[in-house]
């Protein structure tokens, strides 16, 4: 096994290079242990009659946001309603909603013009029946218009009869959509800093919202043939780039593989087992293992810009999808626990790493999690040595310490924690 470049030094500074990307960190005395952001320093009261209208994502404003492609329900039984008609749109209450972001990465006429991408027909024709109601050709004329004066242009572009504009089928036809969570603030909240995070649901609520993620990305990569890579990620706080403060993930998908998965599908060509052996028996190595369920595995990760865990599926399944319950569960647990251990006022970034399917190299899924709680400035841009204010044993430990309590208080899956999580192996490592 290649020598991990993590050391400590004799005055306490701690050293690290990724083993996946390179990238060079360092944590020194003085600048780390830092304590993670806490409750704003004002906060005011929330209006009970508008906690559901706090913003565009709210549940009581689903006409703020594109046509949906799918919403979950728990009433009377949990289940998904696709392509919900706009009448329709209120008369069940969404615990989780696809919708297609209004702003998109690579828009349609992106995916036209490079690809000669033509709107399927099924697309079409639900986009026409949507129109073809009054409430649906309203709520996608205010659509238009609100992104029309968004980008500074003349609202007056967006108020032709959307059967007729080629906007208006285009919202049925993005490949970058948003996955929402119900609520803003927590049930009865009483101030507007009692947020509704990811570490804030229950275990089976996070595992509906990981699913419903898991379940998006899936279809685009079966909907949009030119997609080599569907990314999905999570922004937690503006901080974290995140537009709203209310829980969403995002699935986009682009045109090629990115440059980190070609990196690491050069570095599988002569390390099949990089994963396993850089990166979790490293961690067990060095006691970086956080925790660990039937199915997956958290650790700090080594060579981060910011604190963070990895999250690794050992099921030899290593696309999303092909998971069964059980594995997207364990994978979920985890993630929700170590959400739960930042707590609701720490901005992070959740982001997801897969095989993309026409590649043959191993590449298991995981989940990174990263702390926003440092700014990148001079020094990092001048001489690409990134200061990381905790280091991966104290954020082991601080993981650790928090989890045993939050476990206990049953506020997190009953899984294995520290010590208890034993030695990890990766599903294709045999």
């Amino acid at each position: 096994m290649a020598e991990l470049p993590l050391q400590r030094l004799a005055d306490g500074t701690v050293k690290q290079v990724s083993p996946l990307t390179g990238t060079t960190v360092w944590t020194v005395p003085g600048r780390g242990h830092r304590p993670l952001p806490g409750a704003p320093a004002e906060r005011h009261p929330v209006d009970p009659s508008r906690v559901d209208r706090l913003c565009a994502f709210c549940s009581g404003r689903y006409r703020d946001t594109p046509p949906e492609k799918s919403r979950l329900v728990l009433d009377p039984s949990p289940r998904v309603i696709e392509h919900v008609a706009a009448a329709q749109l209120d008369a069940t209450v969404a615990e989780v909603r696809r919708i297609p972001n209004l702003f998109e990465i690579l828009s349609v006429d992106y995916w036209r013009a490079n690809h000669g991408f033509v709107v399927p027909r099924a697309v079409r024709e639900r986009a026409e029946a949507y129109l073809a109601d009054p409430a649906g050709a309203a709520h996608v004329a205010g659509v238009l218009r609100a992104r029309a004066l968004a980008a500074g242009l003349d609202p007056d572009l967006a108020s032709a009869t959307p059967e007729d504009h080629q906007a208006a089928i285009d919202l049925f036809a993005g490949s970058h959509d948003v996955v929402v969570a119900r609520r803003h603030l927590v049930d009865g909240a009483a101030f507007d800093d009692e947020l509704a995070g990811s570490g804030t649901l229950t275990p089976d609520e996070h595992h509906r919202f990981v699913g419903m993620t898991v379940d998006a990305i899936r279809d685009l990569y079966e909907t949009r043939p030119a997609a080599l890579y569907v990314a999905a990620f999570q922004n937690w706080l503006r901080p974290a780039g995140a537009s709203f403060d209310h829980l969403h993930k995002q699935v986009v998908a682009i045109d090629e593989h990115g440059p980190q998965v070609e990196h690491e599908r050069l570095r599988l060509r002569g390390e099949p087992d990089l994963y396993q052996t850089q990166v979790i028996d490293v961690a067990v190595e060095h006691g970086l293992v956080v925790a660990s369920n039937e199915h997956a595995v958290a650790i700090a990760g080594v060579g981060h810009r910011y604190p963070a865990f990895e999250v690794y599926s050992t099921a030899r399944e290593q696309l999303p999808w092909e998971h069964d319950e059980a594995q997207v569960r364990g994978v979920s647990d985890l993630v929700h626990a170590l959400h739960a251990v930042g707590g609701v006022h720490t901005p992070s970034n959740e982001e997801w790493h897969h095989r993309p399917p026409d590649l043959g190299e191993p590449m298991p899924w995981r989940i990174v999690l990263k702390w926003r709680v440092s700014t990148l400035a001079g020094f990092e841009g001048d001489t690409k040595v990134y200061v990381n204010t905790i280091d991966p044993y104290t954020l082991r430990d601080r993981a650790v310490t928090r989890l045993l309590e939050l476990r206990a208080d049953g506020l997190v899956a009953d899984v294995r924690i520290g010590d208890e999580a034993g030695t990890p192996r990766l599903g294709y490592a045999g």
